[in-house]
């Protein structure tokens, strides 16, 4: 089984990009950081992301996923990796809790996820939301971060670069190995 992270920037259209995969019959597995904000923020919690757990939170939510995604299939769309929240950590400025670290570990080092990361690159704006409170200028240095920590860790980074939806997908699907047949 293939595991592909798709990474990038807070409002590079990434979540749109996995969605139209997903209509196309790919199967992907959503961002965990999103849905730990919606829960925190359903229960009346404004800020999630300061709290000292809350990278945690992604991980274990992370791991949960990748662990329960369906194993017949055999190539896997992520949105975003615990590598992803690495880089979330050392942007907020947070030494890498030890459920980061072990976990960033074992995707390393048992291989969970393709070494062909696909970076979806900014697309030159940011607009925020209630789970994205980041402006344009910090989304930048939260790109750069993603980039360095990936490279860091020996991935190789797809670029998928700005542009309409149809050619973000073709660099996608260019990568991926053909499917089987059914």
């Amino acid at each position: 089984m293939r595991r592909y992270v798709l990474t990038s920037t807070p409002g590079a259209g990434k979540t749109t990009l996995l969605r139209a995969l997903a209509a196309r019959g790919h199967t992907v597995v959503e961002e965990a950081a999103t849905e730990v904000i919606a829960r925190a923020q359903a229960r009346g919690e404004d800020e999630p992301w300061t709290r000292e757990s809350f990278v945690d939170e992604i991980v274990a939510l992370q791991r949960e996923r990748q662990l329960a995604a369906p194993s017949a299939d055999h190539v896997q769309l992520y949105d975003r990796s615990p590598l992803c929240t690495l880089a979330l950590a050392t942007y907020q400025g947070r030494v890498p809790s030890p459920a980061l670290t072990a976990e960033v570990e074992r995707v390393t080092t048992q291989g969970v996820y393709a070494r062909q990361v696909f970076f979806v690159r900014n697309l030159g704006f940011c607009e925020p939301t209630a789970a994205r409170r980041i402006s344009f200028r910090q989304s930048l240095e939260f790109e750069r971060i993603h980039e360095e920590t990936y490279r860091a860790f020996g991935y190789e980074l797809v670029d998928v670069p700005a542009g309409d939806l149809a050619r973000r997908i073709a660099v996608v699907e260019a990568v991926l190995p053909e499917r089987r047949a059914e």
